[in-house]
């Protein structure tokens, strides 16, 4: 068990939450409901798996939320095109998001490696 914000992917993750949603606040007020709620969810969702998988034993399962994590990114990542796509923010706020999350998601990639090489994790 460790403290998850002693992770600098926690800190993209939240920062990352943050942007999306500012990004989301001037969405159409019949996308609160829909494509508001689910890019926020799944935003959340990234920090969350974080801060849940450093509250379990081992890390094994830090990996698997891990894993959790890398999935909800996807979907944002998916779910802000689809914002752009529909004109829903500038290009320079689906900039800045997009940012966020390839970075989150290269950080969340490199901890998994730094972990997968620990002797306890290694397949022998």
């Amino acid at each position: 068990m460790q403290n998850p914000r002693n992770l600098r992917v926690y800190g993209q993750a939240l920062d990352m939450a943050v942007t999306v949603y500012r990004l989301t606040a001037d969405f159409p007020t019949p996308e609160r409901f829909g494509l508001v709620a689910q890019m926020r969810r799944a935003a959340v969702s990234v920090g969350s798996n974080i801060a849940e998988g450093c509250g379990r034993s081992g890390n094994r399962a830090l990996v698997a939320a891990l894993h959790q994590s890398l999935g909800s990114l996807d979907e944002m990542e998916f779910q802000a095109e689809l914002s752009r796509k529909l004109e829903f923010c500038s290009v320079e706020r689906f900039a800045k998001a997009m940012e966020e999350i390839v970075s989150t998601r290269r950080g969340i990639s490199a901890l998994i490696s730094a972990l997968r090489k620990r002797p306890d994790l290694r397949r022998e």
